[in-house]
């Protein structure tokens, strides 16, 4: 085996660096050479206690010269805004960069009327989406990848097989499930155990800034995608249930089998999915019932997987040149 390439970590006191970090210390092609957070002055065992024995690395004080120095590839698992600051430094620096906020998502008048005003605006136009199944070969050689989303990730691989099926201009309509672990480290009233447990609820139906992403990505207009999305009691996990109209005859199962037969963190499953059978791991189980022209779909993946962190590497694996699947986990947390 060649020498290692380095990568970095800028963001690693939050739940998707701590994911980050455990792929990266057990990846055979990547040495994690640089760990960062707003603050350093502390080891990644310091700050994530699970590490303890495992990993003792320096944390640093967030620097993109720094990081340019150690790594070749840096992961920003940063908020939007903050990132975006990183991004253009890193970049002219010459490191290749996936990005895990929203900041390079979606294009400049979409992203500043859901988020902020943006302030990288040549890199957002160089920025490859790092969904692998919709973008295929782009990823490959790209400078700047933005990692989707989570809930647009199990959204757009549930659907993107039946587009062609879809009757034009009728509504897509997504309830989607996530655990608490999505709502990030940071503490609200929201998130808070007396709110969150024994209970359910949505938050931002209709509206929520990741319907345009959806939208976007899958080529129709905000107002044809009714996303909500609900709050689980769980630590981590998610799970779309899709509802469009479709035209045709056709079998919905064998239309999925065929479009990702050759995507290895796709998995086709015969029976309803859930979300323990994903849990850890980079897998979107989907599956799908006809009735009539109503087709449900539904998708399962793990949220600070697939939905953020073992993405991520994947994004970094085919942007390096690597297979895809190299150091991406793909055993369950079962039971």
């Amino acid at each position: 085996m060649g020498k290692k390439i380095s990568v970095g970590v800028i963001g690693a006191s939050g739940y998707t660096g701590l994911e980050l970090v455990k792929i990266l210390i057990k990846h055979p092609n990547f040495e994690l050479s640089y760990v960062a957070n707003s603050e350093g002055d502390s080891t990644i065992d310091e700050l994530h206690p699970s590490l303890s024995g495992v990993c003792d690395m320096a944390v640093s004080k967030a620097d993109a010269t720094e990081a340019s120095q150690k790594c070749k590839l840096v992961f920003l698992a940063l908020p939007h805004k903050t990132a975006m600051a990183f991004v253009e430094p890193l970049i002219e620096l010459g490191v290749k960069v996936v990005d895990l906020s929203a900041d390079y998502r979606l294009p400049l008048d979409v992203y500043e009327e859901h988020y902020t005003k943006h302030t990288d605006v040549k890199n957002l136009e160089h920025a490859v989406y790092g969904l692998p199944e919709l973008v295929g070969s782009k990823l490959r050689g790209a400078k700047l990848v933005a990692n989707p989303g989570c809930f647009p990730t199990s959204a757009i691989l549930g659907l993107l097989p039946f587009m062609d099926k879809r009757v034009a201009n009728k509504p897509i309509i997504i309830d989607s499930k996530t655990g608490v672990s999505g709502a990030g480290k940071k503490l609200s009233d929201v998130t808070h155990f007396v709110n969150v447990n024994d209970n359910l609820f949505a938050y931002n139906p209709l509206l929520h800034r990741h319907a345009p992403e959806i939208a976007q990505k899958l080529g129709v207009s905000f107002d044809e995608v009714n996303f909500v999305p609900h709050l689980i009691p769980l630590t981590r996990g998610m799970i779309s249930s899709i509802y469009i109209q479709t035209s045709g005859e056709f079998d919905a199962f064998e239309v999925l089998k065929e479009f990702y037969k050759d995507a290895p963190h796709v998995r086709i499953s015969k029976n309803p999915v859930d979300m323990k059978n994903v849990a850890g791991t980079n897998f979107c189980d989907i599956y799908v019932k006809q009735k009539g022209d109503i087709l449900f779909i539904s998708s399962a993946i793990d949220n600070l997987m697939r939905g953020a962190s073992s993405q991520a590497v994947v994004n970094a694996n085919i942007m390096m040149g690597l297979d895809e699947t190299i150091g991406i986990p793909d055993i369950a947390y079962v039971p």
